[in-house]
């Protein structure tokens, strides 16, 4: 951008990422024109809005730079702020919820400054959202940029307890694509593979569980030459991959990025699906996204790690050396588990799917019901919390809650928590990782959901602790105590340590958390 952009253009950019400021459209023309000249630079001949409607993949229509004119002339190559910010791809054949009728159907499509563009084969490639005429959302996209929103306001506001300096919080993801490698003359030979990306008729495995020797073994040759190409190719589209390896079931593979911002990681996770199908080709293989495409075996998850950065370098989630900074982590901790407990039902909302929920439960995946898992350190440091007296503290009551309960949060969190592999939502140290979101989903729907829940707790703490700070004359710190440790109490039911894929826990948790008739 520096290269291709005046510096007006190009600080203009950065502002719509950072602040979210809108770019007028005499910048959007220099910004256009800049893009164009970079994109022709790479032996670009199209261009295409790329947007994610409700359809589970990406779409995309593919535009020529050149245009000509009414008098005959030769062509020119053309792309001004117009075809950037705006584009109307139509609407008619999306889902859309039944918002409006085929004879209402225009949509359209609107620049998203926050994701870069990128160059795909010879078009050049510009994230976008997706709306309809009267501005419903249509995609995926828009309601994660409204709960990105959400939750940098709020998240904000709750921050400046701990830190005035901090203007920005910014939710973070890093996720993990399981999925399997059939090789395409062995698919083709499967209708029911083809046609439903699993297995309808045929024998059981031999074997089930223990066939996990595949698990983190050598990578086959044939597969790594594969995973090689498909390297290659996302560090070319800007998508970070790191780590690659074999996973339980025979065929099944795994790899994950560095963690990016959540609206960026969520393209790139689109993208590198489309990307996958594509170079396997080349290969000779067919991928499977499917959660549960063989009986017997293991099934293929998409887990989401998820936390909170500040501007100011903190990682919202993540311990700290002092008594003010584990006040402040327990803080955005104890508020996500009252999101989670609160708003359950939106969370097993957001990762239902036909073949989620066939993996789902199975004995190698979380199970369907919603707990969190916290670990036996944190389980101890909430216990003690939740014992704090109500209402002010003496100065003994004070010293001994930040240097003994608060201020002795170990340091070895990050290593002592076991990650207990049937919780669908757990806590790893410094981020909370949700086990349950399928593998063939898009990300934006959990983490819409997520964000969303996680902001309007985050609201509503604060205006609890805001009003006892104004009605009982208490300390900052007092009130925010006294709110947390009603939290604790309110949620204890929805915290689960041991075995979810057991009969005792499903029994249980249907006696003392869902109260169902």
């Amino acid at each position: 951008m520096r290269q291709f952009l005046t510096p007006e253009a190009y600080k203009a950019v950065q502002n719509a990422i950072d602040k979210g400021s809108k770019i007028d459209r005499v910048i959007a023309d220099q910004i256009a024109m800049g893009m164009k000249e970079w994109a022709l630079s790479k032996d670009v001949t199209h261009y295409t809005h790329w947007f994610q409607p409700l359809t589970g993949s990406t779409a995309e229509k593919h535009d020529a730079f050149f245009e000509t004119s009414f008098d005959g002339s030769d062509p020119v190559e053309k792309f001004g702020g117009s075809q950037l910010v705006q584009q109307e791809p139509d609407a008619s054949s999306f889902p859309n919820g039944g918002i409006r009728n085929t004879f209402e159907a225009r949509g359209y499509t609107a620049w998203d400054p926050t994701s870069p563009a990128f160059i795909y084969g010879t078009t050049l490639c510009i994230p976008t959202i997706f709306v309809s005429y009267t501005g419903e959302a249509l995609d995926n996209k828009t309601p994660l940029l409204r709960a990105l929103t959400a939750i940098d306001s709020a998240a904000t506001e709750v921050a400046k307890y701990f830190d005035k300096n901090v203007k920005k919080v910014t939710p973070t993801l890093g996720w993990e694509q399981e999925y399997f490698l059939v090789d395409k003359s062995l698919a083709n030979a499967r209708p029911d593979l083809l046609a439903t990306g699993r297995t309808l008729l045929g024998h059981a495995s031999a074997k089930g569980q223990q066939l996990d020797d595949h698990y983190f073994g050598s990578i086959p040759s044939r597969v790594l030459n594969y995973m090689r190409d498909l390297e290659n190719e996302c560090m070319l589209l800007g998508i970070p991959v790191k780590t690659r390896h074999n996973e339980v079931a025979p065929s099944q593979f795994e790899l994950a990025p560095i963690f990016e911002e959540i609206n960026l990681a969520v393209d790139h996770n689109s993208l590198l699906m489309d990307v996958m199908q594509k170079v396997a080709e080349r290969h000779d293989y067919k991928v499977l996204f499917h959660e549960k495409p063989f009986k017997g075996v293991n099934g293929s998850g998409k887990h989401n790690n998820w936390s909170l950065a500040t501007d100011t370098g903190i990682n919202l989630l993540s311990p700290g050396k002092t008594p003010m900074s584990n006040l402040q982590f327990l803080t955005f901790f104890i508020n996500t588990i009252k999101a989670v407990h609160d708003y359950e039902e939106l969370l097993r909302a957001a990762i239902a799917s036909a073949s989620n929920d066939h993996r789902l439960g199975a004995n190698e995946a979380p199970p369907a019901i919603i707990s969190v898992f916290i670990g036996q350190q944190l389980t101890k440091v909430l216990a003690e919390l939740e014992g704090v007296t109500k209402g002010k503290l003496s100065p003994e009551e004070k010293t001994d809650l930040k240097l003994n309960v608060v201020g002795k949060i170990p340091d070895v969190l990050l290593d002592n928590t076991d990650r207990n592999r049937t919780s669908p939502f757990a806590f790893t140290g410094n981020k909370f990782e949700f086990r349950a979101v399928g593998s063939s989903a898009n990300c934006a729907t959990s983490m819409t959901t997520l964000n969303a829940i996680v902001a309007k707790q985050l609201k509503d703490f604060k205006v609890e602790v805001d009003a006892l700070i104004a009605k009982k004359d208490l300390k900052k710190d007092e009130a925010i105590f006294n709110v947390l440790r009603e939290y604790i109490k309110q949620t204890k039911n929805i915290l689960f340590e041991g075995d979810g894929y057991s009969e005792a826990w499903e029994k249980e948790a249907k006696k003392t958390w869902f109260k169902q008739p």
